[in-house]
C-alpha cells in the first residue's frame, strides 16, 4: 500500500510467471543432464558457448558450468546494449545462470564415463535430450544464451539471417572439436546438433503443428459442406482465376489436424476428383476449434 493506493498482481499474471520460470528451470536441468551423462564423457561437442567450454575444459580442466557462465556475460552485454527486451534478457540470464551452476553441482555425481562409450549413442540421446531442454526454455520465450543472443545481433545489425548465424558459430566449434577430439567425434557432434535442433523444435511447437488445405473446385458447396458437416472444421472460400484457362476458380481454404487430413482428401476426392489440393504444414492456430487467440 502506497499514498492510499493498493497495488495487486493479477492472478494470471502471477501464474504466466510461475509456469514460464518452472519451464526455463526445468529446461536447464534437462540442459545440464544431456551435458553431464552424454555430451561431455563423449566428447560430443555442444554449438556455441557449451562447446567452447568443453574445448578449454579439455585443456585445462577448468569447471564447464563456470566457464560458460563467464563466456555469456560479454554476450549479455549485447543483448543489453543492442536488443534491448528486458523481459527477454532477464529470462536469458536466469536459464544461464541455472544452467551452469546445475552443471557444475551436478558433475560429481554422475559416473565421469558417463553411460555409454558408444558415440552414436552419446550423439543421438544428448541431442534429443538437450534439443528438449532447449525446447522447453524456448516455450517459455527465452534463451539458453551464447549463440541465440549473437544470431539475433547480427541479424538485426547486419541483417544476417538467424540459421546462417547457427551455420556459422556452430561450424567454428565442429571445427575446432575436430581438431581438439578427433574427426569422427566432431562429425558425431553435426548428427548431434541436427537432432538438437529436430528434438528442440518439436518440444516448443508440441501438438499445434497442424494441416492447411487448399483445395481449388469446381464443386466448393459439396466439399465445403462435406468438410463441415463430417469433421465439424470451418472453411473459408473466395474467388480465384485460372491464369492458363481464364475460368473462374473457387478456393476453398480449411486447417485440420494432422489425422483429420487424410479425410479431406478423400471427401475431396470424392466430391471432386478433378480439384487441385495443396496441402502445407502451419506451425500453430490461433481461433475458434484450435488454441485461444488469447490465453487466459
Amino acid at each position: 500500500m502506497h499514498g492510499g493506493y493498493v497495488f495487486k498482481v493479477d492472478r494470471p499474471m502471477k501464474l504466466n510467471f510461475f509456469k514460464d520460470y518452472s519451464l526455463l528451470l526445468a529446461g536447464a536441468v534437462v540442459q545440464a543432464l544431456c551435458m553431464v551423462l552424454f555430451l561431455v564423457p563423449g566428447q560430443i561437442a555442444a554449438g556455441g558457448v557449451s562447446g567452447t567450454a568443453q574445448i578449454i575444459n579439455h585443456y585445462t580442466g577448468l569447471p564447464i558450468g563456470t566457464m560458460i557462465l563467464i563466456g555469456n556475460i560479454p554476450l549479455f552485454i549485447v543483448g543489453w546494449k543492442f536488443l534491448g527486451g528486458r523481459r527477454f534478457l532477464m529470462r536469458t540470464i536466469f536459464t544461464v545462470v541455472a544452467y551452469s551452476m546445475l552443471l557444475d553441482a551436478l558433475t560429481p555425481f554422475f559416473p565421469k564415463d558417463g553411460l555409454t562409450h558408444d558415440p552414436f549413442l552419446n550423439a543421438l540421446y544428448g541431442g534429443i535430450i538437450g534439443g528438449i531442454g532447449v525446447g522447453l526454455v524456448m516455450r517459455a520465450q527465452g534463451t539458453s544464451g551464447g549463440t541465440d543472443i549473437l544470431a539475433r545481433f547480427f541479424f538485426q545489425r547486419y541483417a544476417i539471417p538467424v540459421s546462417q548465424s547457427y551455420m556459422m558459430t556452430d561450424a567454428v566449434i565442429a571445427l575446432t572439436a575436430g581438431l581438439v577430439f578427433s574427426w569422427q567425434l566432431a562429425l558425431y557432434s553435426v548428427v548431434s546438433l541436427y537432432v538438437s535442433g529436430l528434438a528442440a523444435e518439436l518440444t516448443m511447437e508440441g501438438s499445434r503443428v497442424v494441416r492447411a488445405a487448399t483445395i481449388i473446385t469446381d464443386k466448393p458447396d459439396e466439399v465445403a459442406q462435406k468438410i463441415m458437416s463430417d469433421l465439424q472444421r470451418g472453411v473459408t472460400s473466395w474467388q480465384g482465376t485460372g491464369m492458363y484457362s481464364g475460368n473462374a476458380k473457387q478456393i476453398l481454404l480449411c486447417v485440420v489436424s494432422r489425422s483429420e487430413i487424410s479425410q479431406v482428401k478423400t471427401i475431396v476426392h470424392e466430391a471432386d476428383p478433378n480439384a487441385f489440393v495443396v496441402i502445407g504444414q502451419v506451425n500453430e492456430v490461433l481461433g475458434e476449434g484450435f488454441k485461444p487467440l488469447k490465453e487466459k
